[in-house]
């Protein structure tokens, strides 16, 4: 018999609370998103997060509501869909493919254009904002649309809303995932980025993005919840993470507060099974162009959301609340960072409050799903349940 009827999964893109033993590796040393932004705005005000233990993780002692612990993460890589992947039980153990340091090799660009009738200009790592200052002009006068990378598994294609069209951007980013998905350039992800404005220091991102993420390679809990008759309720860009494997149905967020609310509206319904949340802009605002001062702001206004939501649980619903990565804002360079994830867990009827080891994978989460719902994982899936440890 099932303990929840409603489990709140809701991921704090990059939302990092240490280095991970392995970080240097990775070029991480030393770090910590959560702890640094604290360090730079001490009078940070997240109540509710420490009300739910996050204080704690970081050698706090405030009083606290039940259970919260770190995860590490037991896949190679340090990127969203490696993250949210191994969530639902998948072991990441071949990092996808990046071309941060090189750009796309010229006959990958050069298919495209033959099957886009279009010229690509850019193709380096840059950010978002940036490759717009330094091409957007030129698109609008041209017609050549911008593709470049990033730290992450991706190709990006940006697109004028105006002058290019979303339907040309779709349908080439269409095209670059058919042709990315050989194994010599096989991204994790292709992402559509549209934009409005006329001039250089006016252009800007809109919400009409979209990923083209490769499929799973296996099942995720998400697809035994799915096959079983639950609800997956997908807010954000979960269901791009996905590939819409394993989804039942969505909501695209126009910016995390928006995810947010559209949380909160979705605990006042009567669904039977997970909602699933990821608030990217932690991440893509604030992460990725070092700013702790924006951070800590969106972290402030998530926290105000969150003591609402609070109020709206009911005595059989189940919050998650966690990350799928770091990325320090105050770290160099403009890279996802190697650390361990937060994992807080409270339900209206949880009696006990306890913080728990370092568990050895995210992969506990969708077992914990897992075992409350009462669907055996698949020999594959990674990750022992928690449930009888923040049930009690």
């Amino acid at each position: 018999m099932e303990k929840y009827r409603r489990i709140f999964v809701i991921v704090l893109d990059s939302l990092g609370v240490g280095a991970m033993p392995d970080a240097e590796a990775y070029g991480d040393k030393g770090v910590n998103t959560l702890g640094h932004i604290w360090e730079y705005k001490k009078d940070l005000k997240i109540p509710n997060l420490r009300k739910l233990g996050i204080g704690n993780l970081l050698g706090r002692s405030d009083d606290f509501v039940g259970c919260h612990m770190k995860l590490k993460e037991k896949s190679r890589g340090k990127d969203t869909m490696t993250g949210h992947w191994e969530m639902m039980g998948l072991e990441i153990k071949e990092p996808f493919q990046t071309f941060t340091e090189t750009g796309f090799p010229q006959e990958l660009i050069g298919e495209l254009e033959e099957k886009c009738g279009k010229k690509f200009v850019g193709n380096k790592a840059a950010s978002g904002t940036e490759i717009l200052d330094e091409y957007g002009e030129h698109e609008i006068e041209t017609g050549d649309m911008i593709l470049y990378t990033s730290a992450d598994s991706v190709l990006q294609i940006c697109g004028h809303e105006k002058y290019t069209g979303l339907d040309v951007l779709y349908d080439c980013c269409k095209k670059a995932r058919e042709i990315t998905m050989r194994p010599d350039w096989k991204v994790a992800r292709v992402i559509a980025r549209p934009y409005v404005g006329e001039k250089k220091g006016e252009f800007k991102r809109t919400a009409n993005r979209h990923d083209y993420a490769v499929k799973p390679f296996k099942n995720t809990m998400l697809n035994l919840m799915k096959n079983r008759g639950y609800d997956v309720i997908s807010i954000g860009k979960i269901v791009d993470i996905f590939a819409e494997e394993g989804i039942t149905e969505s909501h695209r967020s126009q910016s995390s507060v928006h995810g947010m609310e559209q949380t909160i509206e979705l605990a006042d319904t009567s669904f039977h099974g997970l909602c699933f949340t990821n608030l990217v802009d932690f991440d893509a605002l604030w992460g990725h162009r070092r700013d702790p001062e924006g951070y800590a702001k969106e972290l402030e206004m998530f926290d105000e959301n969150l003591g609402i939501l609070l109020e709206r649980l009911r005595e059989d619903d189940l919050l998650m609340i966690t990350a799928d990565h770091g990325n320090d804002p105050t770290y160099t360079g403009t890279d996802h960072t190697r650390e361990m994830v937060p994992l807080l867990c409270y339900s209206p009827s949880m009696k006990n409050k306890r913080e728990l080891p370092v568990q050895d994978t995210f992969g506990v989460i969708g077992a914990t799903i897992g075992e409350n719902y009462d669907i055996q994982p698949e020999d594959h899936m990674i990750g022992t349940s928690l449930l009888s440890l923040i049930g009690e």
